[in-house]
């Protein structure tokens, strides 16, 4: 059974960045698509970006998403952070497509972590 864990989350100065990880056990990131979400207080969660199993990187304004293969880890670099980036940060993935067509609404059954808070403020 896949598990994920995020870490890398902290308190950072309006402009900062940070890099978040996704550890994956239990099967193959390298073959599947992995999303990133935020959820802040209050709000609803929404995706951040997703990479699809044939992508080493994938870039998005201020974030990028990028694979170690083999070593089943994806990061989420975050650069020029804003107080409006605060949030607690997940990774997910279904555990079945090599695409990120589920990340646009995932189904209870995506796999989670358990999350990691990034709080930007001075």
């Amino acid at each position: 059974q896949l598990q994920l864990v995020e870490s890398g989350g902290g308190l950072v100065q309006p402009g900062g960045s940070l890099r978040l990880s996704c550890a994956g056990s239990g099967d193959n990131l390298d073959l599947l698509g992995i999303g990133w979400f935020r959820q802040a207080p209050g709000k609803e969660r929404e995706g951040v970006l997703c990479i699809s199993s044939g992508d080493d990187t994938t870039v998005k304004g201020r974030f990028t998403i990028s694979r170690v293969r083999g070593k089943n880890l994806v990061y989420l670099q975050m650069n020029s952070l804003k107080p409006e980036d605060t949030a607690v940060y997940y990774c997910a993935t279904d555990e079945v497509s090599a695409t990120c067509s589920w990340a646009d609404a995932p189904v209870p059954e995506v796999t989670w972590g358990q999350g990691t808070q990034v709080t930007v403020s001075s």
